[in-house]
């Protein structure tokens, strides 16, 4: 015998699984220990997503873009921020600055 527990299934897939069980004489025990080694199995062969190299040569950021504000650009065309990039390193150059020393 293995350990007991109790597990929360959605109604739907319980009554599926039941009909299955009953359908097939597999005991719904049976499913649910084969359903959940299948899946630990997959998992287990499964490989780690890798993101491919998406970058595309080049020396750094693009000329203009100041590169210890990057997280800046990302806000371009946010309510009150510039709706450009050349606005964005105005803005940086100009406003940025005044607002720290507040």
């Amino acid at each position: 015998m293995g350990v007991k527990t109790t597990v929360d299934i959605a109604d739907p897939l319980f009554e599926e699984a039941k009909r299955e069980s009953e359908r097939t004489g597999v005991t719904l025990r049976e499913l649910i220990e084969l359903g959940l080694q299948r899946e630990l199995e997959r998992r287990r062969q499964a490989k780690p997503f890798r993101l491919r190299d998406g970058s595309v040569g080049g020396t750094g950021v693009a000329p203009g873009i100041r590169e210890d504000k990057v997280r800046w650009y990302l806000r371009v065309g946010e309510p009150g921020l510039p709706d450009t990039i050349e606005g964005m390193t105005k803005w940086l150059d100009d406003e940025y600055p005044r607002r720290r020393r507040r």
